[in-house]
């Protein structure tokens, strides 16, 4: 397998090896992809501020997310569908994962259960994204069974009450891969006779939804997918231990705010009350330590992770991490800090224009 000097070598080798409506799905965003494009090039509005004359003659990357500890403040995004990509879809990439000692979040809408995921890295730090689906019992089984596997966490997804205006999807004729998606069979089971997949997901969501995941299940609760300060607070008022800055990496609302550029704003609405993480648009250890700066705790990678599972399973994905992990300490260690604890809101300025 070719060895990888960045991540973009990894997006060039997954688009080699995969089907044009895999690829569609996987690189795809909304619209006229402008949030997409922007997630990324919001990192050339912002400046790192580098100290000098600072030991950094040892530097570390380790961090905690919500008192888990992990090997860098980068975490893997969840991702739908992952046996599009490769034939052990979740299972390559949770050992990737904990291969690089970091924390993987699993999707509801996984091509592999909470439990074979479980078994398949034991012992490594692992948190469930949720989707709700209409028949509640059906993301309640999906719920129990990743808790009782030792996911520590929930991340419930935010922003897609519908599903956004995906073109390229759509021109790549990409079609849900249902029969492979755990929770849509026990939906099916169950009954629900809705047409399209997606659809099987409740739109009637609401705030009490995350007090009520935190009673009944006694676990945090992450929201992820807001991406302005009024949401941030609702989060926090609700019990949110941690949120998400994200618009879904691109792929819903065409023309929603960058992920990065949100980034400040949910931070000062949160003061300090929850965890903040960044999610979209990450490709370098540099975005890294510019995303700890303006503020959050660590931030999740989805694209990129899709990308070496794609070229080469759970090998590729422990790859990706590692160039990530390699780009942080440098990065940390040019900017005159010795762990990402140390960096600060005086690392960074801007946005420019």
């Amino acid at each position: 397998m070719e060895e990888l000097l960045t991540l973009d070598d990894a997006e060039r080798l997954a688009q080699a090896v995969l089907p044009a409506d895999a690829w569609g799905y996987i690189a795809g965003g909304a619209g006229d992809e402008r949030t997409l494009r922007w997630n990324r090039e919001a990192f050339s509005r912002y400046r790192l501020r580098p100290r000098v004359l600072v030991d950094v003659s040892t530097v570390v990357t380790e961090t905690t997310v919500l008192g888990t500890p992990v090997s860098m403040p980068v975490l893997v995004a969840p991702m739908a569908y992952q046996a599009i990509a490769h034939e052990d879809h979740e299972l390559a990439m949770a050992r990737g994962s904990a291969a690089a000692g970091t924390l993987l979040c699993l999707s509801t809408v996984a091509t592999a259960t909470p439990s074979a995921v479980a078994a398949a890295a034991p012992g490594a730090p692992k948190w469930l994204q949720i989707y709700v689906f209409r028949d509640r019992e059906v993301s309640d089984e999906v719920i129990s069974e990743a808790i009782g596997a030792g996911f520590s966490a929930l991340v419930l997804t935010a922003d897609l009450p519908v599903v956004g205006v995906r073109d390229r999807e759509l021109r790549a004729e990409f079609d849900v891969p249902e029969t492979d998606v755990p929770a849509f069979a026990a939906a099916r089971s169950r009954g629900s006779d809705e047409s399209e997949a997606l659809s099987m997901f409740d739109a009637g969501l609401e705030w009490a939804y995350v007090t009520e995941l935190r009673e009944q299940w006694g676990v945090p609760v992450i929201v992820k997918g807001l991406v302005t300060g009024e949401d941030a607070e609702l989060a926090c008022e609700h019990g949110a231990a941690g949120v998400v800055v994200s618009n879904h990496g691109g792929r819903q609302l065409d023309g929603a705010v960058a992920s990065l550029d949100a980034l400040p704003e949910v931070v000062e609405a949160v003061a300090g009350r929850a965890e903040v993480y960044l999610d979209g648009g990450v490709r370098r250890g540099s975005d890294v330590v510019l995303a700890l700066a303006l503020g959050a705790r660590a931030v999740f990678v989805g694209r990129p992770a899709f990308y070496g599972l794609a070229f080469g399973g759970e090998r590729g994905v422990g790859q990706v991490l590692e160039i990530l992990r390699d780009e942080t300490e440098n990065a940390l260690a040019l900017l005159g800090c010795r762990s990402p604890a140390e960096v600060t809101r005086t690392h960074a300025t801007g946005p420019f224009a």
